[in-house]
């Protein structure tokens, strides 16, 4: 398995990646949707997203998508890892720590000051994964939303 960032060659396999992950999350299909905001991101360089490819198929089973943001107090730059997702079939094969490596790597090139990620409070495998890997839950701060 190999993990290499996402281009436009690319983009038909990641929007299938990411219509399947927002189903996860409860969201109709919307292949076409999903295709044209992956598109929108990739036009204007608003993400950075890795894939992970099988190398004995070559075809993409999981992918993970950075958003850009900026911390005023320490006046850097940190991401926030909006999406990790990896092929019900191709779990447990390593492919989301390789996600996670990768894109560790990406923020300690891009002089980051770190990443963050949010998760549903009942995704308890992601959590052990994000927890594992080095992840802190924020006791720290209360986050709040404003849905428009």
């Amino acid at each position: 398995m190999i993990v290499q960032q996402a281009a436009l060659k690319h983009l038909d396999e990641v929007a299938s990646l990411f219509d399947a992950y927002r189903g996860f999350y409860g969201q109709s299909s919307d292949l076409a949707g999903a295709r044209e905001f992956l598109l929108d991101r990739f036009d204007h360089m608003q993400s950075v997203i890795f894939i992970a490819i099988d190398q004995a198929t070559g075809r993409a089973i999981g992918f993970t998508q950075l958003y850009p943001v900026f911390s005023s107090i320490s006046m850097k730059r940190a991401w926030i890892l909006n999406d990790l997702y990896v092929q019900e079939n191709a779990r447990d094969r390593g492919a989301a720590r390789l996600l996670l490596e990768q894109a560790k790597r990406y923020g300690q090139l891009t002089g980051a000051k770190g990443i963050e990620l949010s998760t549903a409070p009942d995704n308890t495998t992601a959590q052990a994964l994000y927890e594992k890997f080095g992840f802190e839950r924020d006791e720290a701060f209360l986050h709040y939303s404003l849905t428009l």
